[in-house]
């Protein structure tokens, strides 16, 4: 018998509350690869809230039917023509950053997470939330020996960004780190920072998430807009929550920076220069990330230790797992997975 040519996906039908339906699960033909690209057979994929900004709207799909996913980990199902970097059967990991056109003046001094005609995965093509999907090869990560696919998984983007979002942060060696919101990419982030030997305070909302932070040893945990014990100098803010802004400006001690992790967020109310910006804090946003990252902090997430704290689904379930990632239902990341 010869090989199935049709798969599951999941594809953002008409955006809307996550409570609602705003995704269908349809039946498409296996992707062909294209020159350079591989087609990997997804063992999991990690749920992010830019997911669920997509479903609901916040972030507007780029076209019709789009599936979600960018967190993927999986095994080279099939080469297209010139692909070499792997072979069929590697594990490896597809993450937000799809391509990007190399040429443009960003990319040429290497700040290809700004190029001007990028791709990103599970937003302009399609992503994880499926059996199998394409990616560009040279896009493509190979997955560290010793981690699970779904410990993998999260790290993808959940804990690139975060890393990315750490050094915008700029916060000096034996420094103060605030954290906002304790969701799947602040959770690794956290124990990145630790490991460092920065003092960590965590604020946020919800029962799961504050407990998950004090089993990783943070410095302190408390509610969203509370006023941590000391002064930060630094903070990243990953809830999208806007009015949180303010709070976290006025947090800072002399010359902190504030970086906003998220693709998305709700408005940020104006600013009292005095008490938010003067005496040169900084706020600063956190746009995607180049493999460069990526790169560096898989290979640090090995040698420290990082792991995600994963919460499994059935990749049927996609919808269950989106709707208790809105209401904080679990701490940590959920992982889809298609066995």
């Amino acid at each position: 018998m010869g090989e199935n040519r049709l798969m599951q996906t999941w594809v953002v039908d008409r955006p809307g509350s996550i409570d609602g339906s705003p995704l269908i699960r349809i039946e498409r033909e296996l992707p062909k690869p294209g020159p350079g690209q591989v087609r990997v057979a997804i063992s999991c994929c990690g749920v992010c809230r830019t997911d669920l900004h997509l479903a609901e709207g916040d972030l507007a799909p780029k076209r019709r039917q789009v599936t979600p996913g960018h967190e993927v980990v999986g095994r080279v199902a099939a080469l297209g023509d010139g692909a070499a970097r792997f072979e069929v059967g590697d594990r490896v990991g597809v993450a937000w950053l799809g391509r990007t056109d190399g040429s443009c003046r960003f990319c040429r001094r290497g700040a290809e997470n700004l190029c001007t005609d990028p791709t990103f995965t599970g937003w302009d093509v399609d992503g994880g939330y499926a059996d199998a999907c394409l990616v560009d090869e040279s896009y493509a990560y190979a997955v560290p020996d010793g981690l699970e696919d779904e410990a993998a998984a999260p790290l993808l983007c959940a804990g690139i960004i975060g890393y990315r979002a750490l050094t915008r942060a700029d916060v000096p060696p034996g420094g103060r780190l605030g954290i906002y919101g304790f969701g799947g990419s602040a959770h690794l982030t956290a124990q990145l920072a630790l490991a460092q030997g920065l003092r960590v305070h965590v604020l946020t909302r919800g029962e799961h998430n504050q407990q998950l932070a004090r089993e990783l040893g943070c410095d302190s945990v408390g509610g969203a807009a509370d006023t941590p014990p000391e002064r930060l100098d630094g903070a990243i803010m990953f809830a999208p929550a806007g009015e949180l802004v303010p709070v976290a400006l006025r947090a800072l001690d002399r010359g902190g920076t504030v970086a906003m992790a998220g693709i998305w967020s709700s408005d940020i109310p104006a600013l009292d220069y005095a008490e938010t910006l003067f005496q040169e804090r900084r706020l600063v946003s956190v746009t995607a990330s180049t493999r460069e990252d990526g790169e560096t902090f898989l290979a640090l997430a090995g040698r420290l230790g990082v792991r995600a704290t994963t919460v499994g689904y059935p990749m049927a379930s996609a919808l269950d797992a989106m709707r208790d990632l809105k209401h904080g239902r679990f701490g940590g990341a959920a992982v889809l997975h298609n066995s």
